[in-house]
């Protein structure tokens, strides 16, 4: 099969990108709007981008009815953010967000999440989440203005709150985060099944090639 984007409509492009990227992690963005309403939402369009200055990025997609997201509003209004990790316990909150509605509705409620105040944002972080990053905006590239088009928002973790228990030497136990992954459509994965494999020594790669 042979799919050629500029011949197909964008939601088939949408469901080939979300089937084909997996398991993809999940950033709990909260935000706080001009009018002090505190918002949350996931998105799946998320990566780390550098560890010297640590910035990380997420993509938020004007949605079908043309609509810019309130995360991204409430970034560019004022150049900050707080992305929490999404544990397996809060799943069923964090899917609780995932409705688009209108700005005014405090999605901290709606899910039954607590917003704890950041030490240097002004956004919430979710007192349920094991980690939470407070970032400030390094710079929002717009990839387009039709629907499903996207931006790509990039942010300076200026704080990292970390969960005592699962922190070790630098080092996060993936059994006590256990996060949770999306796949395609409502369909999620767990990250309890893994795998080690170490990455190739170059010396032996070497000897192999002369």
């Amino acid at each position: 099969m042979i799919v050629d984007p500029s011949e197909t409509k964008p939601g088939n492009i949408y469901k080939l990108l979300i089937g084909s990227i997996t398991p993809r992690p999940i950033a709990f963005v909260s935000t706080v709007s001009k009018d002090g309403i505190n918002n949350l939402a996931p998105y799946s369009f998320f990566t780390g981008v550098s560890a010297n200055p640590p910035v990380i990025g997420f993509s938020p997609m004007i949605n079908m009815e043309g609509r810019l997201r309130d995360s991204r509003l409430n970034i560019e209004a004022f150049k900050e953010f707080v992305v929490n990790v999404v544990s397996e316990d809060i799943a069923e909150q964090m899917n609780a967000t995932a409705v688009d509605v209108p700005p005014e509705v405090d999605e901290f409620e709606l899910a039954g999440l607590t917003p704890l105040p950041c030490n240097v944002v002004k956004a919430p972080r979710v007192k349920e989440a094991r980690i939470s990053m407070e970032c400030k905006l390094v710079q929002v590239v717009e990839l387009g203005k039709e629907k499903l088009s996207g931006a790509f928002v990039m942010g300076e973790i200026v704080q990292f709150h970390i969960d005592d228990d699962i922190f070790d030497n630098y080092r996060i136990d993936p059994d006590k985060l256990n996060t949770v992954g999306r796949m395609g459509g409502v369909t999620y994965t767990r990250t309890t099944d893994r795998f080690d494999l170490p990455r190739p020594d170059l010396q032996e790669v070497m000897k192999t090639l002369l």
